[in-house]
């Protein structure tokens, strides 16, 4: 594979990666949907892609173990979404992660109308779809296309 191609590949996925925290934080200041906890999550794998690309522009030597962390932290947050679309459609119970942290055994009418006021989202319940699919089966679909190619990239690299 030539090195212009590594290039193109390094560009389009920081160039995605930062386009999908400006689309997540888009939907959620802009558009109003809270994310739950988990959709929090699967914004990290994100931020850390887009710090391993710019590392990697610096440090261009660094190419080979690059694609294979961002194959891994793209595989990881495939199976991040998996199970986040799967709580989704009721497969899996929520984790303490999804806790909503409400507290019905509360009494006192202040700490009653504070835990109202500061609602968190289930992590069941989806707010936003795209083309009938909830953000977190996208994820699923994307994270795991960019997991393959990196992983490819990284198993085919040749030194030059």
């Amino acid at each position: 594979m030539s090195k212009l191609i590594y290039k193109k590949t390094i560009y389009s996925i920081l160039f995605f990666s930062i386009f999908t925290i400006i689309f997540a934080y888009y939907v959620e200041l802009v558009l109003g949907h809270q994310p739950c906890n988990l959709c929090l999550f699967e914004r990290i794998p994100y931020i850390l892609v887009i710090s391993i690309m710019i590392t990697l522009l610096i440090f261009s030597n660094l190419e080979k173990i690059s694609f294979g962390l961002v194959g891994i932290v793209f595989l990881i947050s495939c199976f991040l979404s998996i199970y986040h679309v799967g709580i989704e459609q009721e497969i899996f119970n929520e984790s303490s992660v999804c806790n909503t942290g409400s507290n019905i055994d509360t009494l006192n009418k202040e700490e009653l109308i504070k835990e109202l006021t500061n609602q968190r989202i289930s992590c069941k319940n989806v707010t936003f779809y795209i083309f009938g699919l909830s953000l977190a089966t996208i994820n699923a679909f994307v994270s795991l296309m960019i997991s393959f190619i990196t992983i490819k990239i990284f198993l085919k690299y040749e030194k030059k």
